[in-house]
């Protein structure tokens, strides 16, 4: 267990972006059985998820989720957290859309209150006081509990938690930035000296780079995914060549997946407290579990970030 604030987090942290999207009801709830019977607690969704696909409207991840807590009654052993600002109906983070927002989550959600609260995206045009006001508002009367930032810069990040430090507000304890092998720049630097200066839990998202990084993007091959296009770009480049290499060497060595080898390499990373991830099927969730436990050797850490440079 690893605290993110006041709560206590274990393990993988679970991606709900493909509940009633790539994954029905019946298969998110596979998912779900699976992991908590192997003792994950920890599961992430947004409001917008699943809005940009075809007849969707946002909010289906966060109404699967609801029902199968209802339905297994686990509401009081799960770490929920859920994010604000991306939904098609409430863009944004002024304070009213804040409001608004986590009422409407907690209905799709079926609870009284929401473990994590994120902003998904930071909203420049809303002064860093309203948004913290809005989120503290919500913790004062109970219906959340910790709050988080997702895709934010340093200088909005540092300014959000110097007024939560001057005003005595909640304040940020978690922040979810995008962050795998693939894409380094985005969290390694300013961002991650942020979060480690100010103690914050560190849970990235795209862990796996859409699934380039389990392995089965190879030359020549086409894979049946929503998200295919975007995860196959990584094969034309030389970078992307070299951590399918380099993911394949520590991965023999190891006797594990791909996939488990990329996310020991984010779990063994500074200032990281769990890798992000989803799966739509509970074999796919075997590897990824794995992942969290694996103790990569100094020899294997050196080869990957190499790779990756």
């Amino acid at each position: 267990m690893k605290p993110i604030g006041e709560l206590q987090v274990s393990g993988l942290c679970l991606g709900g972006n493909v509940f009633g999207w790539t994954a029905d009801e019946s298969a998110s709830f596979a998912v779900l059985d699976a992991y908590t019977a192997a003792g994950g607690n920890f599961i992430d969704t947004a409001d917008a998820y699943s809005a940009w696909a075809p007849g969707h409207t946002g909010g289906e991840s966060e109404t699967v989720l609801g029902r199968w807590l209802a339905r297994r009654g686990r509401r009081d052993d799960i770490v929920l957290a859920t994010k604000v600002g991306r939904h098609p109906d409430l863009t944004g983070l002024s304070a009213a859309t804040i409001k608004a927002a986590a009422d409407a989550s907690l209905r799709r959600l079926g609870v009284d209150h929401i473990d994590l609260y994120y902003t998904h995206f930071d909203d420049e045009t809303v002064e860093v006081a309203e948004i913290i006001t809005a989120l503290d508002d919500l913790v004062r009367t109970g219906k959340v509990r910790e709050i988080g930032a997702s895709n934010i810069t340093p200088a909005r990040l540092e300014a959000s938690l110097a007024f939560s430090t001057r005003e005595n507000t909640a304040r940020y304890t978690a922040l979810q930035p995008r962050y795998h092998l693939m894409a380094r720049d985005s969290y390694e630097g300013p961002l991650a000296e942020t979060a480690a200066r100010h103690h914050l839990a560190v849970m990235p998202y795209a862990a796996l780079a859409g699934g380039f990084l389990t392995g089965k993007y190879r030359p020549g091959t086409t894979v049946d995914s929503s998200r295919a296009p975007s995860a196959a770009r990584h094969l034309d480049t030389p970078r992307g060549q070299r951590v399918l290499s380099a993911l394949d060497t520590v991965a023999r060595t190891h006797d594990v997946l791909p996939a488990t080898i990329a996310l020991a390499w984010l779990a063994a990373q500074p200032t990281i407290t769990f890798p992000l991830a989803s799966a739509r099927t509970p074999t796919q969730l075997t590897p990824l579990l794995r992942g969290t436990t694996l103790t990569l050797t100094p020899e294997d850490l050196t080869l990957l970030a190499e790779a990756s440079a």
